[in-house]
């Protein structure tokens, strides 16, 4: 799959907040966001100029894309399914994000950034309800159960990012049973659970044009 390979500060940059791409570095004084909070590039520091709605809207939608890790081609499919379902399309696009197993992994702790719990699914770490699945668009359902294999629960940087998961918590609808590296899925994520500042009706009305 093609994804971003390019510095990940410098989006946090060009988005002007803390997307929390690069995990506990991100909580440290090292965060390159917390140095130079102004966009990349030699006219970064330039002076703000009034922004038209679509600048706004596609803003928000490249942010949305950048915090979890897709290229625009897969996250346009992404909205289109949220289209065909039934209930608020800004909703089902945020809870289909949500519901990657890449972003799963992430929320539960086994790893502490998106890029690193892709990883993990990648390289054959995870298994859903006792069955290996190294897709990290593969979609969790409710009661699914996801372990961690058995020769993967010695891995250091696993054991270090559920130590830390303490920090920003595991989410209402996920519980994580951390001795025995399991974690289940009670509920489909709603939209009072997703707390980053996003303004998911933009997206809609930028790809509603």
């Amino acid at each position: 799959m093609a994804r971003y390979t390019g510095a990940e500060c410098r989006q946090c940059r060009r988005e002007k907040l803390k997307l929390f791409l690069k995990g506990d570095r991100c909580y440290s004084d090292k965060c390159a966001f917390e140095r130079r909070s102004f966009a990349p590039g030699q006219h970064g520091q330039a002076r703000v100029r009034k922004v038209s709605d679509y600048a706004i809207q596609l803003r928000e939608k490249q942010k949305v894309r950048r915090i979890y890790g897709m290229l625009e081609g897969q996250f346009r499919k992404y909205f289109e399914i949220a289209e065909r379902i039934k209930g608020v399309t800004g909703e089902n696009l945020l809870m289909l994000l949500e519901s990657r197993l890449d972003n799963v992994i992430y929320r539960l702790g086994y790893a502490n950034s998106r890029n690193q719990g892709r990883q993990l699914v990648r390289h054959d770490h995870i298994e859903v309800n006792g069955r290996k699945v190294n897709i990290p668009s593969f979609r969790v359902s409710i009661n699914d159960v996801i372990t961690l294999k058995e020769k993967s629960r010695k891995v250091a940087a696993i054991n270090e990012s559920l130590e830390a998961v303490v920090r920003r918590g595991v989410p209402s609808w996920l519980e994580l049973d951390k001795d025995n590296y399991k974690g289940t899925v009670k509920a489909l994520p709603s939209r009072q659970e997703i707390t980053m500042p996003i303004q998911e009706q933009l997206i809609v009305e930028l790809y509603s044009k």
